[in-house]
């Protein structure tokens, strides 16, 4: 099942209207402090800088497509992505349940985060998966060594075909991060290459997380630097953020050198994990999520939420949101995936979280009361600022204020509602 929804942030056109005084200061105090690509490249050392076009909107966009389903043997999973401040929409996914055949209780999860264009992130997400089966390595025995030379060689074929690709069609930039997870009934493996990550909870805990690539990471600056480049800035050649990528074959020209040898490197970081029924849900995401959210954050939060949503996109869109307010500037997307084991509804849960909201609600009002008495305007920015430095209990762990910011927005509209002046009708009665 696959749809696209409005991010539940949009809000009703009598609500827009009242928005736009505000707009500008809160873009501006989401912005400010943060520049640059977090992925994409930036003049190198001794190239022509150019004028190009500012890679953030002046309004994030909001709209957010989602995607839900499950395997027979028990997960279930959910995807949220949305473009966000970028210019463009350059992530894009890939979730297969069930393999199908032999493999019908295997499944494959990836997440691709381009940069320098869209291209090679919809092309990979189109065929490394078939380049990882045609291996011949994945079979119903489950070797994990076999599997993961496997799942290797498919990254580096989709590379090679790649490569052939690009240049007959003459793409000369763009390349894509990829974080994906092969489960078996009795192993979850995991492939990175690049900045985007994965991460198991267990019992409640992370239990595993990938490593990023980055370029000042001293294993992959030794391989830079031996491959002719430098670091700068913490990028390749002060330009490229990521130091493992497909595509991106201008940094891989060093001669005599293998492909993972080259200054970006199209080899995975494979590892595997043995399932556990203690195994509650896995996560994987681009770096827009892991920019502003740290593993124990996140894994706490979603946690938190399972015990509260029973429709795993929502809570996709509340991580999401989650991390556009803590200042994310990238495009965002994330897979939830949840065993047998995931946390389920709880009552105590979901009473805690209506004590949470009316506690919220009595708040806005009493700050939008105070804010008008002492003659301010209370605007949305305002309120947001006092009521960001008030003492709440019972927040969601790992989301603090900004994960009910949906709640706040609603609640201070409504008094703005309850405060307008009222319109003497014609009669002149009020």
């Amino acid at each position: 099942m696959r749809t696209a929804r409005k991010g539940s942030v949009e809000m009703p056109a009598f609500v827009r209207q009242l928005v736009k005084e505000t707009e500008k200061r809160v873009s501006s105090f989401f912005k400010g402090g943060r520049g640059g690509a977090s992925d994409g490249e930036q003049p190198g050392e001794g190239e022509k800088e150019e004028v190009i076009p500012s890679p953030y909107l002046d309004r994030p966009v909001l709209d957010k497509l989602t995607e839900e389903g499950c395997a027979r043997w028990g997960l279930t999973y959910a995807l949220g992505s949305m473009q966000g401040w970028r210019a463009n929409m350059e992530d894009f996914h890939n979730c297969v349940p069930q393999l199908g055949g032999e493999l019908a209780e295997w499944s494959f999860f990836a997440v691709f985060d381009g940069h320098a264009g869209s291209t090679v992130a919809q092309y990979c997400s189109q065929h490394l998966l078939g380049h990882i089966l045609a291996t011949a390595g994945i079979g119903p025995e489950d070797n994990p060594e076999k599997v993961k030379g496997a799942i290797t060689e498919g990254f580096m074929q989709t590379d090679k075909h790649l490569h052939s690709v690009a240049r007959r069609e003459g793409w000369e930039r763009g390349g894509t991060t990829v974080v994906s997870t092969l489960i078996s009934p009795y192993y979850i493996y995991f492939a990175n290459c690049g900045d985007s990550r994965a991460m198991l909870c267990r019992s409640g805990q992370v239990c595993f997380s990938t490593e990023d690539h980055k370029p000042y990471s001293p294993l992959e600056k030794e391989r830079i630097e031996s491959a002719g480049g430098s670091v700068s800035l913490q990028r390749i050649n002060g330009s490229l953020a990521v130091s493992r990528a497909l595509g991106d074959f201008s940094y891989k020209g060093a001669e005599n050198r293998t492909p993972s040898q080259q200054m970006v490197s199209p080899e995975p970081e494979v590892c595997v994990v043995e399932r556990s029924p203690t195994d509650e849900f896995l996560v994987l995401a681009c770096d827009g999520v892991w920019d502003t959210i740290s593993n124990e954050e996140l894994c706490a939060f979603i946690h938190n939420r399972l015990q509260v949503c029973t429709d795993l996109r929502d809570v996709c869109t509340q991580v999401i949101d989650l991390c556009l307010y803590k200042g994310s500037l990238d495009n965002i997307s994330i897979i939830l995936l949840c065993f047998p084991g995931a946390p389920q509804l709880s009552a105590e849960a979901l009473h805690q979280e209506a004590e949470l909201e009316d506690l919220l609600e009595s708040k806005v009002a009493e700050i939008y009361d105070e804010l008008s008495a002492s003659g301010e305007e209370p605007d949305l920015l305002s309120v947001l600022t006092v009521l960001a430095s008030t003492i709440i209990p019972g927040l969601p762990p790992g989301g603090g204020i900004q994960s009910k910011r949906n709640c706040i927005i609603s609640a201070y509209y409504h008094q703005r509602e309850a405060h307008r002046p009222t319109v003497p009708n014609e009669l002149g009665s009020s």
